[in-house]
């Protein structure tokens, strides 16, 4: 163990992570620094200066990022204000050449794990290991330029815009040796147009099952659940791809039937929230937008729920995202309108919920309602949901074969 762990180092490269106790954010690639650092190596977690999900500069002098279980290297980084503008792509582009700097006055690495997006950071941090002969892993966590037509989808136009993103995607994928990615669609991704297989595992985004468990618990005085209310909840970004309109819609529909004891819940914020607040006031659809919630906070709320939605427009890119683990570990029944290939056939497969058409209120208020009546199907499913997080998505037990991988690539 000692001869392909001790003394070995890696590279974590990341520029969106919540670190340590920071409020908002994703921290998978901060739980796989750990868990490489638990397991024995030497991890450097290499990010940038941005929180990317508070839009806010980092006091990167702050001792809670030096008590972690590996080193967090800063990159300067300037501030941008949305999710997709020109001052991200500058952001992104300006970091990327800084890590290739950083990595170069730094060639004791014995491993790079890159996480893509942003595609020219992980396309610079293949080139670094092909330079100096060591292995280089991509963690694809979604896929650009795909997800970026959502937001801008105009012939021609955005072929040329997006073409640089396809370029250092491709030039990325080419210089991996290995692959993860949050679902088999996304682990594939790289060898789609290789002409080579890559070896690849699927280590979905997932939660600590036990840790949602203690979180629920403990916050379950903060939510206040009228008595006899069925509550239907969404959790995650109000945005373009999440398709909140119909949710709204499909809540007034059930209202005006007469179900006055469904409410329903939307968890979260983002650019459509304003708007979507608007939509339920005037259609005086019960919805309640509690706005973005802590972690602990948002379990608390999925644990209380009857139904829980994983809404997407048609066409969405998505696949597996990192929600599902907490809507799993809730042990609720989930109503599914993303029409991925991959993800509906593991509803059905695993029998956790139901898939329904996007974009089709009548049917999203349908299969609510039948869910509703059905309180041994929502048993039985919610039962599914809960065996489903515990044996694929909880993260001490799942991410430990990115450990087995990165074995066998320094063995």
């Amino acid at each position: 163990m000692a001869r392909t762990r001790n003394g070995r180092r890696i590279a974590l490269v990341t520029m969106d992570v919540r670190l340590a106790d920071e409020p908002k954010g994703l921290d998978r690639s901060a739980y796989i620094a750990g868990t490489l650092a638990a397991a024995g190596y030497e991890v450097d977690l290499i990010t940038s200066s941005f929180q990317h999900w508070e839009k806010a500069q980092r006091d990167t002098a702050d001792q809670r990022y030096r008590s972690l279980p590996f080193r967090v290297v800063f990159i300067d980084a300037p501030s941008y204000k949305k999710n997709l503008d020109v001052a991200r792509v500058r952001n992104h582009a300006l970091v990327a050449k800084q890590v290739a700097v950083y990595l170069d006055a730094h060639p004791d690495y014995d491993l790079v794990l890159a996480k893509i997006p942003p595609n020219d950071l992980a396309r610079v941090c293949g080139e670094f290991c092909r330079a100096h002969g060591i292995p280089f892993v991509v963690d694809v966590n979604d896929l650009w330029p795909e997800a970026m037509r959502m937001v801008l989808d105009v012939p021609v136009v955005s072929d040329v815009l997006f073409r640089p993103f396809l370029r250092d995607a491709e030039a990325a994928y080419r210089l991996a040796d290995a692959a993860i990615g949050t679902s088999d669609e996304y682990a594939l991704r790289p060898q789609k147009r290789n002409g080579r297989e890559i070896p690849h595992i699927t280590v979905y985004v997932g939660n600590d099952v036990a840790a949602f468990d203690a979180e629920a618990c403990a916050h379950a005085s903060a939510v206040h659940k009228p008595e006899g209310a069925f509550w239907v909840t969404y959790a995650g970004t109000i945005g373009k791809s999440y398709d909140i309109r119909t949710l709204v819609e499909a809540a007034g529909d059930i209202a005006c039937a007469g179900h006055d004891d469904v409410q329903f819940m939307v968890l979260g914020g983002g650019p459509e929230k304003d708007r979507m607040e608007e939509l339920a006031r005037a259609t005086a659809a019960p919805v309640t937008f509690p706005g973005y919630l802590p972690h602990a906070e948002m379990a608390a709320y999925l644990a209380a729920s009857d139904v829980l939605v994983n809404s997407f427009v048609k066409r969405a890119p998505q696949c597996i995202v990192s929600k599902i683990g907490d809507y799993l570990a809730a042990g609720k029944p989930m109503v599914n309108t993303l029409d991925n290939a991959e993800f509906c056939a593991k509803v059905d497969r695993d029998g956790f919920g139901v898939n329904v058409a996007p974009e089709a209120p009548a049917e999203l208020a349908g299969a609510i309602l039948a869910l509703k009546d059905d309180p041994h199907a929502r048993e039985r499913m919610g039962a599914a949901a809960r065996a489903v997080a515990e044996s694929q998505f909880d993260r001490p037990r799942a991410y430990r074969r990115i450990v087995d991988l990165v074995d066998k690539l320094l063995a």
